[in-house]
């Protein structure tokens, strides 16, 4: 058997710190979207300056999960739950507003849609990679049950 080719070895060395820029990205894009249509900022709901009517259904309940599940997909707090419920959202939103117009997204304009699903559902199943408040808070915690001679059953984190 051959050793691993030299850039074999480099992907393998920065795929942790990898996976977390694209965790960090993709949360904050998914924040930006809720922020905008919570606070009217960035452009404001639809691109219009405004803010979706507090408690209306869908759109103010998106805009919590985008804010808030991007926020804690960004930090890496949570992430697995955060994503799986980001990830959820974002095929509610596909198959409710935008497969109406036709299957295809770039035809019903659910592209968006369709990439955030997908990749929080990557986020799922990877983790949220070493730069992230779950690392630090689990690596502690497995670091202090080491010392302490404590044994935990895995984690899901």
């Amino acid at each position: 058997m051959s050793a691993p080719s030299p850039v074999t070895e480099f992907t393998e060395r920065i795929k942790p710190h990898t996976l977390s820029l694209f965790r960090i990205v993709t949360g904050l894009l998914f924040a930006c979207h809720g922020a905008s249509s919570l606070f009217g900022i960035l452009g404001g709901a639809m691109g219009k300056g405004l803010t979706v009517p507090a408690g209306s259904w869908p759109g103010w309940y998106a805009a919590v999960i985008q804010f808030v599940g991007g926020l804690l997909v960004m930090l890496g707090l949570g992430t697995r739950a955060a994503a799986l419920i980001s990830s959820g959202s974002m095929a509610y939103a596909y198959f409710s507003v935008h497969a109406g117009e036709s299957l295809w997204p770039l035809q019903n304009g659910g592209e968006l849609s369709v990439l955030f699903c997908w990749a929080f559902l990557l986020l799922v199943f990877t983790g949220p990679g070493t730069w992230s408040l779950d690392h630090l808070f689990f690596r502690s915690r497995q670091s202090a049950d080491a010392t302490a001679g404590v044994q935990r059953e895995p984690s899901a984190v």
